[in-house]
C-alpha cells in the first residue's frame, strides 16, 4: 500500500523523508517533487529498480532515464569529463530546469537502459528533492507519468496513474513551473576515441531555460536549428 506525505507540514515532511531514504534502499520506487514536474525515482546504481521505473511507467529500455543529483560537484563523479563549456552551463543553470547529457564515466556500474554510454544529469532547485539527494545519492528519476501521458504537476496527479507501483509519495504542492526541463547533448564537447568532435552543443528538448539563454553562456558554441527530439522527461 502507497503512502502519501504532505511536505508543507513539518510533521509529515520528516516522515515522509525517512519513509522514502527507506524505500529507495530497498529498491523501492518513489515519487518526489522537483522544480519542474514531478518525478518517479529509484537508486540510479540498483538495475533492478531502474527496471521497475521503467515498468510503472510503461517504458523500455531505449528509453533511459535522466539522473538527478544533489550538488555540482557529483557531476564529475558520473560523466567522463566536464568540458569547459558544460561548466558554465552548470555554473549559470544549476540548480535548475538544465539536463545535461555528456558520456558517462565508465567505471561506473550501473545500468540505466540503453544509454549508448551517455549519462543525463540534472540539479534540480527545491528544499525537499536537494534534501534527498543529499541522503540518498543519484537518483534515476522520470516525469511521474504513465508514458504517452501528460507529466504530474501535483503527487496525486503522480498517484491517479501510478498507483501502488510506488511505495511513497511526497506532496509539496502544485509544481511551479509546471514545464520540464530544457535538456542539451554536450558529448560531441569530449573526444570519443578518433571520431571527430563537432564542438556545439544540440538543443535536444526546449523545456524551462530558453534557447536564448543558453545562447547567452554558449554564443556560437551552440548549435543552430530547432530542438532534435521531444521526450516526456523532468
Amino acid at each position: 500500500m502507497s503512502s502519501i506525505f504532505d511536505c508543507g507540514d513539518e510533521s509529515e515532511l520528516l516522515a515522509g523523508m525517512r519513509h522514502a531514504r527507506q524505500a529507495i534502499a530497498r529498491g523501492e520506487l518513489i515519487v518526489m517533487p522537483t522544480d519542474t514536474v514531478y518525478g518517479v525515482a529509484a537508486d540510479a546504481f540498483s538495475p533492478a529498480a531502474v527496471q521497475r521505473l521503467l515498468d510503472a511507467k510503461g517504458r523500455g529500455r531505449n528509453q533511459p532515464p535522466p539522473v538527478l543529483i544533489g550538488s555540482k560537484e557529483t557531476l564529475a563523479a558520473l560523466a567522463e569529463s566536464v568540458p569547459e563549456p558544460v561548466q558554465r552551463l552548470v555554473d549559470a543553470f544549476w540548480p535548475g530546469g538544465l539536463t545535461i547529457v555528456l558520456p558517462a564515466q565508465p567505471s561506473l556500474v550501473w545500468d540505466l537502459g540503453e544509454t549508448e554510454g551517455t549519462v543525463a544529469v540534472r540539479m534540480p532547485e527545491g528544499r525537499v528533492a536537494l534534501e534527498l539527494l543529499a541522503e540518498t545519492g543519484p537518483l534515476a528519476v522520470s516525469s511521474a507519468n504513465l508514458t504517452g501521458r501528460d507529466a504530474a504537476i501535483s503527487a496525486y496527479d503522480a498517484e491517479r496513474m501510478l498507483g501502488n507501483s510506488v511505495a511513497v509519495y511526497l506532496a509539496d504542492g502544485i509544481s511551479k513551473e509546471g514545464v520540464a526541463s530544457t535538456i542539451v547533448d554536450a558529448t560531441s564537447l569530449v573526444p570519443r576515441g578518433a571520431e571527430p568532435t563537432t564542438g556545439l552543443v544540440r538543443v535536444l528538448r526546449q523545456g524551462a531555460i530558453s534557447r536564448e539563454r543558453l545562447e547567452e553562456v554558449l554564443g556560437d558554441l551552440l548549435e543552430p536549428g530547432p530542438p532534435l527530439q521531444q521526450d516526456e522527461d523532468l
